[in-house]
């Protein structure tokens, strides 16, 4: 009998796909199994980058805030309601993770020199850090991920997987990785 704590095992890719291919014959196995193993690795590779990301202290949401900031450029700051947006939150979201962050010395928030009405958010230097050392822990765990694939192959690879986030994206221009408004 198995113990409840434990989670159920997951079948095989190719145990999935047999099932699918029982109740719904018209499934492509192949389309099937790609689609399937992309979803079921980037699952794990969420969590692999949650456990990274938990060893340095931060969550995910954090990560997704600095790197907005990032992204950006120098001096890494932005308005919330900009930084809101680029992420995907409510104002009301965003406050309550920036507060987060600030007490745990990732960003500040000060008031604008030059238009006293606008807030800034910006990356302390303990957040870049923390940025930087992630993007490290995931740079190895990237290259050991994809160590079996030759240069030809991973521009193949990013062709191919770029193509196909560009389709979804088509369909779902407003989705930005997020099912909220499914809800």
């Amino acid at each position: 009998m198995r113990d409840p704590q434990e989670p159920p095992e997951e079948l095989a890719i190719s145990e999935q796909v047999a099932v699918y291919q029982r109740e719904f014959p018209n499934v492509d196995p192949q389309v099937e199994t790609i689609v399937s193993t992309l979803t079921r690795l980037a699952r794990r590779m969420s969590v692999a980058y949650s456990r990274h990301l938990t060893d340095l202290g931060v969550s995910p949401a954090d990560w997704e805030v600095m790197k907005a900031l990032i992204v950006a450029g120098s001096p890494y700051r932005l308005g919330p309601g900009e930084l809101a947006k680029r992420i995907g939150l409510t104002p009301a979201a965003m406050t309550h993770r920036v507060d987060r962050m600030k007490a745990a010395g990732l960003v500040t928030r000060s008031r604008d020199e030059s238009n006293r009405v606008r807030v800034n958010i910006e990356l302390t230097e303990l957040g870049r850090e923390k940025w930087l050392e992630s993007m490290r822990m995931a740079a190895v765990f990237e290259e050991a991920l994809l160590q079996d694939a030759d240069p030809a192959a991973r521009a193949d690879l990013a062709a191919a997987l770029g193509r196909m986030l560009r389709r979804v994206e088509e369909h779902q221009p407003d989705a930005l990785g997020r099912c909220d408004d499914l809800a």
